[in-house]
C-alpha cells in the first residue's frame, strides 16, 4: 500500500507509523502532566527554583522512556531502534518548539539532550519489547 510504513519484520508487514505517533503522544502527555505537576509543586511548596533543571530532564527521560517503552511493546520488535526514533522526533519537536516560539538556538548542550533522549527511548524499547514478549 502507498503511504503507509510498513515492515517485514516480526509484526506482520503492519503498519508501524500508528504505534511509532503514538508513542509520540505517550511523551507529549507524560512531559505535559509532568511539567504542571512540577509547576503546581514550585508554586505551593518552597522548593528552590534552582532544582528546576533538574526536574525537567527527569521528567523528559521519563517521558522518552515511557514512550520508547510503548513503542516496543505496540510494534513487538527493535525496540531499541523504534524507542530511539521516539527520542529523535521527541527532540526535533522540542528543538522546533523552541527555534520558533522562543527563538532558541540549537548549540552543543542540545546534543547531549539529543543523546540522553536517544538512550532513554531506547532502553524503554528493549523493555517494551521484553513486556510485549512475555505478555
Amino acid at each position: 500500500m502507498k503511504g503507509n510504513v510498513t515492515t517485514t519484520g516480526g509484526n506482520g508487514g503492519r503498519p508501524v507509523s500508528a504505534p511509532l505517533l503514538s508513542a509520540l503522544l505517550v511523551t507529549m502527555i507524560i512531559v505535559f502532566a509532568g511539567s504542571f505537576l512540577t509547576a503546581f509543586m514550585f508554586h505551593f511548596t518552597s522548593i528552590s527554583e534552582t532544582k528546576m533543571p533538574a526536574f525537567a530532564y527527569a521528567i523528559n527521560a521519563i517521558g522518552v522512556g515511557t514512550g520508547g517503552w510503548f513503542a516496543g511493546k505496540k510494534i513487538g520488535f527493535k525496540g531499541w531502534y523504534y524507542g530511539a526514533l521516539t527520542g529523535l522526533l521527541f527532540f526535533v519537536i522540542m528543538a522546533l518548539v523552541g527555534f520558533l516560539a522562543f527563538d532558541t538556538a540549537i548549540h552543543s548542550r542540545s546534543f547531549l539532550y539529543l543523546l540522553g533522549a536517544l538512550l532513554c527511548g531506547s532502553a524503554g524499547g528493549i523493555l517494551g519489547v521484553n513486556a510485549h514478549k512475555s505478555s
